[in-house]
C-alpha cells in the first residue's frame, strides 16, 4: 500500500537510524526472532484438557488426519458451535505431523504469530512509508502480554489463522487500490473468504477497509461524500459475505447452545458490560499485570458508576480523536479498535465470560498504531532526543517481553492456568471448577474437592459445577451426596447429552445401592436422551442379565458393541449367549473381547472352556 499523505509527514528522529543502518528485512528477522524467544516456553506446555484443547486438537475427526472425508466433514460441521473449516483442516494437518505431541502444535501457533507480526510490519511500512514507527508497532504486537492467550492456547489457532488471512486480504486490497481491477478484487474476496473460514471475527473487514481508505491509503481526499459512496458501493460484495458469515455463525452458536439465553443476560446488562469491557481492554493494554484465562461476567452486579465512567471515557476519547482528525491515524486506529471488537464485545453474548484476552488480538492493532504514532509525534514536539526515545521504547518492549514470557508459563497445564485465573480474579467459578478438574486428573482429589465446593458456592445455579462435584463424590463411593448433586444438576437443565450422562451415572450409583429397578429406569432415560450412550446399554443389559431377561440383555450388549469397540460389552454379550446355550456366538464374542483386551482373564478362561466343550460335542 502507498500513502498519499506519507510524503507530507515530517521526518522523525528515529527514522534515519533504521533507514541507514538496517534493512526492513533485518527488522522482520528481529521481529520473528523476538516472537520465537519470548514464546519459547510454550514448546514445553501441554494441552489444556479442561479448556477445549481435546475438542480441537484431539477431535475424533482431527486425529484421523487429512482425508477427503474429514475435509468434507470440516466444511459441513458446526462442532464447537462454529463453522470454521480452515481451522479444522489446520488441526488435522497438525495431527498428521505431530500426532498427540503438544510441542508441535504449539510451534505452529508461534510460527503463525510471527508471520502475522512480520506481515503487520510490512503492511504498515508500505502504507505509511515509516519504517521505524511500523517496526515499533509490530514489536508491540509481537510482545504484548494480552496476545499470549492467542498464541499459547492451541485451541485459539482459529484467531491466528483468521488474522493471517485478514492481513493478507488487506495487502491484496492495497494492491487493488493502486490499480483497481476484477482480478485484484477477486484476490481480496478469496483471502477474505479464507479468513471467515478460520474464524467469523473477520466479518468487520469491509468496514476496516473503509478506514484504511481514509488512512493511510488516502482514497478520500478531503472526506468527499461522493468518494465515500463510491468506496462503500465498491465493498458491497464483501458486506454480503460478512452478512452470510454472521447468519451461519448465529445458527452454529445457537444450535450448539453457546449463545446465552436472553432471560439470562438482558440486553441492557450486555450493553453495560460491553461499554465497561471496552475500557478494561484498554487498561489491560496499558497495565497487563493481572491477565486471566477467564473473566467472570458480572451480570447485574456491575456497578452503575463503573459503567458511567466507562461511557464517559469512550465518548471523551472519541471526541479527542475527532477534534484532532488531521492526524488521521488517531481516528483510524480508534475506530479500528472499536469496530473490530464489535463481534466479540458481548452484545450477542456467547458463553459467560465478561471479556477475553484473545478477543483483543486483532482490535489492538489499531491501538498499537495510535500508541507509536502519537508517541513519535509528541517526541518531535518536545524535541526528545533519539537516545531518550530509544531508551523509552526498549524499556517498554522489554517489560512487555518479560511479562509475556511469564504469562506463557501459566499456560503450562490446567493447574497452573486456572490457579492463576482464580488468583487474579474474584468469585471465578469457571476457574475454580476447571482447577478442580485439573487437580482431579492429576490425582489430587482432596484439593479438587475443595475447588469444586468453591465453584458450587460461587455459582450454585450452574449445572456443570454440581456435576463435577457429584462425579468426584461418586468415585469416592459417597453415594448419597453424589445422588444429591446429580439431582441438582438435572434440576438446572443441562443439555440432553449432559443429562444422559447424569442419568447413566445415577443408574450406576443405584446399582451399587442394590436398587436394580430404579437403576434400570435411569439407564433407559439416558438411552432415550442419547441413543449412543454406550455405558447405559451395558448397565441396562447387566441388570437384564441378572433378572434373566436374556434376549433383552443380548440386544443391549450387541448395541453397545456396535456404538464403539468395547471389551466389556463383548464379554457380557458372551456370558449372556453362553447362558442361553448359543455357544459358538458366545465363543466369538469372547474372542472379540480378547482382541480388544488380551489381558481380560475371565474372557480367556470362558473361551478356553467353551472351546473344549465345542470340541467334545458331536458334529
Amino acid at each position: 500500500m502507498e500513502s498519499a499523505a506519507a510524503s507530507s509527514a515530517p521526518p522523525q528522529p528515529l527514522q534515519p537510524l533504521f533507514s541507514r543502518r538496517y534493512s526492513p528485512y533485518l527488522i522482520a528477522l528481529l521481529l520473528a526472532a523476538s516472537v520465537m524467544l519470548v514464546y519459547g516456553g510454550s514448546y514445553r506446555n501441554g494441552f489444556i484438557d479442561q479448556w477445549d484443547d481435546p475438542s480441537y486438537a484431539l477431535n475424533p475427526h482431527v486425529v484421523q488426519g487429512l482425508t477427503w472425508g474429514n475435509i468434507a466433514w470440516a466444511f459441513t460441521t458446526t462442532d464447537e458451535s462454529n463453522w470454521h473449516p480452515l481451522t479444522w483442516i489446520s488441526h488435522m494437518a497438525d495431527y498428521q505431523l505431530f500426532q498427540g505431541r503438544p510441542a508441535g502444535h504449539h510451534v505452529i501457533n508461534v510460527l503463525l504469530h510471527a508471520l502475522n507480526v512480520v506481515l503487520f510490519f510490512f503492511l504498515l511500512r508500505l502504507g505509511t512509508g515509516h519504517t521505524a514507527r511500523s517496526g515499533l508497532a509490530a514489536f508491540l504486537f509481537a510482545l504484548h502480554p494480552v496476545n499470549v492467550e492467542s498464541v499459547a492456547w492451541v485451541s485459539e489457532r482459529k484467531g491466528l489463522l483468521c488474522t493471517l488471512f485478514l492481513l493478507l486480504a488487506v495487502l491484496a486490497y492495497g494492491w487493488y487500490a493502486r490499480k483497481p481491477g476484477a482480478g485484484r478484487y477477486l484476490a481480496v474476496v478469496g483471502l477474505f473468504a479464507l479468513a471467515l473460514m478460520a474464524k467469523p471475527m473477520a466479518i468487520t473487514l469491509p468496514a476496516l477497509l473503509l478506514l484504511l481508505d481514509y488512512w493511510p491509503l488516502g482514497r478520500v481526499p478531503g472526506g468527499a461524500l461522493r468518494a465515500w459512496r463510491r468506496l462503500v458501493v465498491e465493498k458491497i460484495p464483501l458486506f454480503v459475505m460478512s452478512l452470510g458469515s454472521a447468519v451461519i455463525t448465529i445458527y452454529a452458536q445457537g444450535h450448539g447452545g453457546s449463545i446465552a439465553a436472553s432471560d439470562s443476560l438482558s440486553l441492557s446488562t450486555r450493553i453495560q458490560n460491553a461499554a465497561y469491557s471496552y475500557v478494561i481492554y484498554i487498561f489491560h493494554g496499558i497495565w497487563p499485570l493481572r491477565l486471566a484465562a477467564f473473566y467472570p461476567h458480572p451480570g447485574t452486579a456491575l456497578a452503575g458508576w463503573k459503567v458511567a465512567i466507562a461511557v464517559i471515557v469512550l465518548l471523551a476519547v472519541t471526541a479527542v480523536v475527532w477534534r484532532y482528525r488531521e492526524h488521521r491515524y488517531l481516528l483510524t486506529g480508534w475506530l479500528w479498535y472499536l469496530g473490530s471488537m464489535v463481534p466479540v464485545i458481548g452484545i450477542l453474548q456467547v458463553g459467560r465470560q465478561a471479556m477475553a484476552d484473545r478477543y483483543a488480538y486483532l482490535p489492538f492493532l489499531g491501538l498499537f498504531v495510535i500508541a507509536v504514532w502519537l508517541a513519535a509525534d509528541l517526541a518531535l514536539r518536545v524535541n526528545l532526543s533519539a537516545l531518550a526515545g530509544w531508551a523509552i521504547a526498549v524499556a517498554v518492549l522489554s517489560g512487555c517481553a518479560a511479562l509475556s514470557y511469564v504469562q506463557t508459563g501459566y499456560w503450562r497445564n490446567g493447574i497452573t492456568l486456572f490457579a492463576r485465573a482464580a488468583e487474579v480474579t474474584e468469585d471465578n467459578y469457571v476457574a475454580e471448577a476447571n482447577l478442580g478438574a485439573a487437580l482431579e486428573q492429576a490425582g489430587q482429589d482432596d484439593l479438587a474437592f475443595q475447588h469444586y465446593v468453591a465453584a458450587v458456592r460461587i455459582a450454585p445455579g450452574t449445572f456443570k459445577t454440581h456435576y463435577l462435584l457429584a462425579h468426584l463424590l461418586q468415585r469416592h463411593n459417597r453415594a448419597p451426596e453424589a445422588l444429591r448433586e446429580y439431582q441438582q444438576t438435572l434440576v438446572l437443565g443441562p443439555s440432553p447429552e449432559m443429562a444422559a450422562t447424569v442419568h447413566n451415572n445415577v443408574g450406576a450409583l443405584l446399582m451399587q445401592l442394590n436398587r436394580p429397578d430404579d437403576a434400570l429406569a435411569q439407564f433407559s432415560i439416558a438411552i432415550g436422551l442419547n441413543p449412543n450412550q454406550q455405558n447405559s446399554y451395558i448397565g441396562r443389559g447387566t441388570i437384564e442379565y441378572q433378572q434373566g431377561k436374556l434376549d433383552a440383555a443380548i440386544a443391549d450388549f450387541s448395541r453397545a458393541a456396535q456404538i464403539a469397540p468395547s471389551a466389556r460389552a463383548l464379554y457380557w454379550l458372551g456370558r449372556t449367549l453362553e447362558d442361553k446355550g448359543d455357544l459358538k456366538p458366545a465363543a466369538q464374542a469372547y474372542g472379540d473381547a480378547l482382541k480388544l483386551a488380551p489381558a481380560m482373564g475371565d474372557a480367556a478362561e470362558r473361551l478356553h472352556a467353551l472351546v473344549l466343550k465345542l470340541d467334545q460335542s458331536p458334529h
